[in-house]
């Protein structure tokens, strides 16, 4: 149970009253220095009225009437500034503290709050309870009026004050509930203004989503649903400071009227002076400042109010730093027994995973499998429910801030660009970002290019920098790798780039030269197939850790990635990137090849389709027997005969006929590039009669259809 001591929202504010002690302390002494001199110049103005009545001198007495004015204008002034000063001081702490704070949770501020909310309250309610001291000093000085002023009457005629303390019960009650439910009702407004802010925020935040749908006016309906009880809590907080007034200002007349009455029958029965009964009507008006209590009272209520609202924000844990030092070490990355929850759902359930230094790893898997969890978790942007991450040997939250940060670099899927420039932008986590640096970093990222080309390069300033989603990751790429450190996280940070990109990052990554170890969460097969091994998430759980090739002989593991069902009866062949060139087509060996012209590269031959029949062979047709014949061409290499091709029983058999000459056989065209996805074409039987039609090594082939025998 939380004890009053312990409150979050009084703690706070003791904090940011000590912040602003010296300014505090100064107002409250100025702000009782002038209602001191407000209870003079009452006594001093009805001794000169006495000492005028009797043609006795006064000019002393009229000298020391103006100098309490004269005070009293120049302390109102001071007390002026004194109040914006600690206000605004108070404000600035308060907004410090409170956004370090959420700073430090993380992700789980926006989760808990919302985004609008913290907005809401990081600027309105700080602003409000920001006037907490300042409303606290000057409450004591207004505090001070009234109780003067009754002391000032006893001090005239003890009865003056007994008729004016006989109703002071009833106004001390009235001010106490006013209090009450004042406090009650601002808490309402400044909830309620909480939820529109956070309603906004996320409109704005999805205004593309909105215009597309063409439901702008069923969000501004839904933006402004709490606005009757937003209108509801304001009625009722001035229905309520409207009735503490009218019943005080009905309540002060009245002990009023009963105070000069009573200094009237003094004064007849020359008990008081004329100037007595002056100074009298001006204590007991004093007395009665109901009107300066309330509105202090209510802002102190609207003070306390908002630093309640902030003190849930601070009450949020934040996770705690230690004292170690990171060792050296190769970035080794470890999570033992790794538990993360979610909204009362468990996301990660003994996750076990280890990183070698210097390693690539992938993570992969189904949407709400707990990549993004686990992403957060390696680089404790958020704390395990159970179990622990550790960096070469250390747990992460025995680390030191600075090391912690500065050891783990992250690119996320949609980063938030932080800067005044692009460069600023991409040297954000630098402590001096040299200019080298930046740019390279840029290069590996592939942002080098656009940046380049905008209006002032890299000192463009991110406002007149328009980028797309994919420009906007490879600058968010291009700040983590600037950052450098032992362990490179990205966090889908190559969703919105294209294949071509993607693959030169990855690439540049391998290449690089860096002993980072890079945690990659991947969707695709090509970004999985360049780590060193794949770590496959499923149901929370590790499934499996390999090469992308071993799982991909996994029916699951490759509906995971490519969408499509599995097929526990189709072959398993392991893809791959786009590997090296395959052999060039082979050319007619009768003529010379033409050296210029080089052959089209094929990649790897894909998946056979079992479905598809083989390409049928045909017997040789019969020569021409009266044709000339010329020197013999060397026959084309043949593959052994495909038992299973079908004959044509039609054909003539007899022995072979000589070979029909050819003529000089020209160069042969380069090999066209093959299509792995089409059908291959049945091999053309050769003419039966005339010259020999020459093979036309242009004509597109397969590296993708099934790879039977060759037919001769």
């Amino acid at each position: 149970m939380t004890t009053p001591a312990d409150d979050p929202s009084r703690t706070l504010a003791r904090s940011a009253t000590r912040h602003s002690r010296p300014r505090t302390v100064t107002l409250c002494l100025v702000s009782t220095a002038a209602t001191g001199a407000g209870l003079l110049l009452p006594a001093a103005l009805g001794r000169t009225l006495d000492l005028l009545l009797t043609g006795a001198p006064a000019t002393g007495w009229v000298l020391c009437c103006a100098a309490l004015v004269l005070s009293l204008a120049l302390l109102d002034a001071c007390q002026s500034v004194l109040v914006g000063t600690v206000d605004a001081r108070t404000t600035a702490w308060l907004r410090h503290r409170v956004t370090g704070h959420v700073l430090a949770m993380g992700p789980r501020a926006t989760g808990r709050f919302g985004a609008g909310d913290l907005v809401a309250r990081l600027v309105g309610n700080a602003a409000q309870a920001g006037t907490a001291p300042a409303a606290r000093a000057v409450l004591a000085a207004a505090l001070a009026g009234p109780v003067g002023g009754v002391v000032a009457l006893a001090l005239i005629d003890p009865w003056l004050a007994a008729a004016f303390l006989a109703g002071a019960p009833v106004l001390a009650l009235l001010l106490r509930a006013f209090a009450r439910d004042t406090s009650r009702c601002v808490s309402d407004y400044q909830r309620e203004q909480g939820r529109i802010a956070g309603a906004l925020a996320e409109a704005v935040d999805g205004h593309r989503t909105v215009a597309a749908a063409g439901t702008a006016d069923r969000e501004t309906a839904r933006i402004l649903r709490p606005l009757p009880e937003l209108s509801r809590a304001g009625h009722r907080m001035w229905q309520v400071q409207g009735r503490a007034a009218a019943r005080a200002v009905t309540v002060a007349p009245l002990l009023q009227l009963g105070v000069i009455a009573v200094a009237g029958v003094l004064l007849a029965r020359h008990r008081l002076s004329v100037g007595e009964v002056l100074a009298a009507s001006r204590y007991v008006v004093l007395a009665t400042g109901v009107g300066m209590l309330v509105a202090q009272l209510a802002g102190v209520a609207r003070a306390r109010a908002a630093a309640g609202r902030l003190g849930e924000v601070v009450a949020e844990p934040a996770p705690a730093h230690g004292t170690r030092r990171l060792p050296p070490g190769p970035g080794r990355l470890e999570l033992r027994g790794v538990t993360a929850r979610r909204g009362g759902r468990t996301v990660l359930e003994g996750v076990d995973l280890v990183v070698p230094g210097g390693r690539t790893l992938a993570v992969v898997g189904r949407s709400g499998t707990g990549k993004s969890v686990l992403a957060a978790l390696a680089g404790r942007l958020a704390d395990p429910d159970e179990g622990e991450v550790l960096l070469d040997g250390v747990p992460l939250s025995e680390l030191t801030h600075d090391d912690l940060r500065r050891a783990v670099a992250y690119a996320f899927e949609r980063p938030v660009l932080l800067g005044d420039t692009v460069g600023e932008a991409i040297g954000l986590a630098l402590t001096a970002p040299s200019p080298t640096r930046i740019r390279q970093a840029a290069r590996t990222a592939r942002a080098d290019d656009f940046v380049s080309r905008l209006p002032q390069g890299y000192a463009t300033a991110l406002a007149d920098a328009p980028r797309s989603g994919g420009e906007s990751q490879r600058l968010g790429l291009a700040r983590a790798f600037a950052h450098g450190g032992r362990v490179l996280i990205l966090d889908d940070a190559l969703s919105s780039l294209d294949t071509v990109t993607e693959a030169r990052i990855t690439e540049a990554l391998a290449g690089d030269g860096s002993s980072a170890t890079r945690l990659l969460i991947a969707h695709r097969a090509a970004t999985a197939a360049r780590a060193d091994s794949v770590a496959w998430l499923d149901g929370g759980r590790v499934r499996a850790v390999g090469r992308h090739e071993e799982l991909w002989q996994i029916p699951a593991y490759r509906e995971t990635l490519t969408g499509a069902p599995a097929d526990p009866t189709a072959p398993t062949v392991p893809a791959a990137p786009s590997g090296p060139a395959g052999p060039a087509a082979s050319t007619d060996p009768a003529g010379p090849t033409d050296p210029t012209v080089p052959a089209a590269p094929t990649g790897p031959a894909g998946p056979t389709d079992p479905a598809r029949p083989a390409a049928p062979t045909y017997p040789a047709a019969p020569t021409d027997p009266a044709a000339p014949s010329g020197p013999a061409a060397p026959a084309a290499p043949t593959g052994p005969t495909d038992p299973t091709a079908p004959t044509d029983p039609a054909a003539p058999s007899g022995p072979t006929a000589p070979a029909v000459p050819t003529g000089r056989a020209g160069p042969t065209e380069p090999a066209a590039p093959t299509d792995p996805a089409g059908p291959t074409e049945p091999t053309e039987p050769a003419a039966p009669t005339g010259l020999a039609r020459p093979t036309d090594p242009a004509a597109p082939t397969s590296s993708a259809g099934p790879t039977g025998k060759a037919a001769p």
